[in-house]
């Protein structure tokens, strides 16, 4: 049987686009109840300027929350999302597990995200992550804006197939395929995926799809037969690229799990747990979020 990685990222990606700031110790809460569901990988928060992204000004707190000897997880990676060197500076002092770091194939929304180029990012993300990998600390690169960009329109499969390479030739092989915008379709996904795989016999593939369009878990099933084994999402469905034209939540965790659990995977995730905290997200935020399964229930013949 194949192996299915889940990169819960609520915590970051969910959370960043939203309006209303989520206290610490709320935070601190949830990421407890996620570690205790089975994911493999959390993302915890992004090191940001706090005034760009309110929501992630304690990030640095709560990693060191849980990098203290009581609050340390056992089973599970802790990861966090770094845009600069100030940032991966930051990361070390608190104890991130994992570093997440990535470059846009639109030019547009690298520009709006990082300041920066599409050139002048993956250079930069390189460097950045050989000298993570030098401290012995796991990192994972991105293409952002793989599948289509907000502001661009169609991205060529050419440039997605360009900093690829530039990762591998730096001997990074760790590689997520970013939807940051949503336009992805499956027959898209598995072109890119099948020409991605072309480049290395060693490399692993993660994918991050949000749901735009509605075609997020049709995107994870093709990407999952292409042969596919991580996948990033968030509980409840959460989040949203805030430097995107527009943003729309992540493939949702929990729907996720669900729709592996039927095809016989993953049946150690804890479904009613995640469900659990997507009804506290709703709670504290006020309004139904999009995900399914915390709604509607499990299927469980």
């Amino acid at each position: 049987m194949k192996k299915v990685i889940i990169h819960e990222v609520g915590m970051r990606d969910g959370l960043q686009v939203e309006r209303e700031v989520v206290p610490t110790e709320t935070k601190i809460k949830w990421i407890n109840e996620l570690i205790s569901t089975g994911m493999d990988i959390i993302q915890i928060g992004s090191f940001v300027h706090p005034v760009k992204v309110p929501q992630m000004a304690d990030t640095d707190l709560i990693f060191k929350h849980f990098s203290e000897s009581e609050s340390k997880p056992v089973n599970v990676i802790l990861s966090g999302l770094v845009l600069n060197e100030k940032g991966l500076e930051r990361g070390m002092n608190c104890g991130v597990e994992m570093f997440c770091m990535g470059a846009s194939a639109s030019e547009t929304h690298s520009k709006k995200n990082t300041g920066m180029s599409t050139d002048e990012a993956v250079i930069r993300i390189i460097n950045m992550a050989k000298n993570a990998m030098s401290e012995n600390k796991k990192i994972q690169v991105s293409v952002q804006s793989a599948f289509g960009c907000g502001y661009e329109g169609k991205i060529p499969k050419e440039k997605v197939i360009n900093i690829i390479s530039k990762y591998l030739e730096a001997d990074i092989k760790n590689i997520s395929l970013a939807d940051t915008a949503g336009h992805a379709y499956p027959e898209q996904v598995e072109d890119v995926i099948e020409s991605v795989l072309k480049l290395s016999d060693n490399i692993n593939i993660a994918c991050h799809f949000h749901d735009t369009y509605g075609l997020g878990i049709a995107n994870c099933y093709i990407a999952f037969k292409c042969g596919v084994g991580y996948f990033e999402s968030a509980v409840a469905g959460l989040g949203g690229c805030p430097f995107t034209a527009k943003a729309s939540g992540n493939v949702c965790t929990e729907d996720l799990v669900h729709m592996f659990n039927r095809m016989g995977f993953r049946k150690d995730v804890d479904l009613k747990k995640l469900s659990s905290v997507s009804k506290s997200v709703e709670e504290f935020f006020g309004r139904e979020m999009p995900g399914k399964v915390y709604r509607m229930g499990t299927i469980d013949y």
